[in-house]
């Protein structure tokens, strides 16, 4: 009988578990694999374990004062390029408040500043030329970007519309933004309640001096998408 077979021929199981052992005793990508997975693993477990998912459904406790959570927040805007397409960057520094009632959210304030210096195109080159230019965001003289809500209005269980002033290069105009509350949790990390919300809306950049390369076809017309969450002040 050869060696490693039982008198009816079958391999025996003990051998079978030795070479499966040296197998991943000796490929080393195959611990490297092992290893990972059951990091992934534990890690998944104590995220899950920390994370609560949003609820939508509104509860009277979630009514306070917050703070925006920077790392979770996002001011993107896109304009048109000559029409061939939509050109899109964003804001890196952004900070803000947030006084919410759930039970009268027209009663709801929120206080938001943006540094105009952080715009941020992926070409570091042209964000300086955005942020610093007199046409431009003139960040020299004019390096806070703000919005003060001043009217909210209710427009559905879990959307609104908040209309605020805007100020930019030291000019102060109204914008109104579409807003959906997506819920309130418990983010990770954090004590207390986390609320999100995400915001769209349309401005007229030129209405604040932004007129640099209109008279290049790039667009007057700013969209601007928001993404926000806000931390409870503990």
């Amino acid at each position: 009988m050869s060696r490693g077979f039982n008198q009816d021929g079958v391999l025996r199981q003990d051998i079978k578990f030795h070479q499966a052992a040296t197998v991943i005793i000796l490929d080393p990508c195959y611990a490297k694999r092992m290893k990972k997975a059951v990091l992934a693993l534990s890690t998944a477990l104590f995220l899950s374990a920390c994370y609560t998912p949003p609820d939508t459904t509104p509860a009277p406790d979630v009514s306070g004062n917050y703070v925006l959570d920077p790392a979770h927040a996002a001011v993107v805007w896109s304009l048109s390029h000559v029409g061939l397409s939509n050109y899109i960057a964003r804001f890196d520094d952004i900070s803000g408040v947030l006084q919410f009632d759930i039970e009268e959210p027209t009663a709801s304030v929120v206080d938001i500043y943006v540094a105009a210096d952080s715009v941020n195109t992926g070409l570091p080159d042209f964000d300086r030329v955005i942020a610093t230019s007199g046409n431009g965001f003139d960040s020299g003289n004019n390096r806070e970007i703000r919005f003060t809500s001043t009217n909210i209005q209710v427009t559905g269980d879990h959307s609104g519309r908040v209309t605020g002033d805007l100020t930019l290069r030291g000019e102060t105009h109204p914008v109104t933004l579409d807003v959906t509350f997506n819920g309130a949790g418990k983010s990770f990390g954090k004590p207390g309640n986390t609320l999100g919300f995400s915001a769209t809306g349309k401005i007229d950049r030129t209405q604040w001096g932004v007129t640099k390369w209109t008279n290049f076809g790039i667009g007057k017309v700013v969209t601007l998408r928001i993404e926000a969450e806000f931390n409870e002040k503990s």
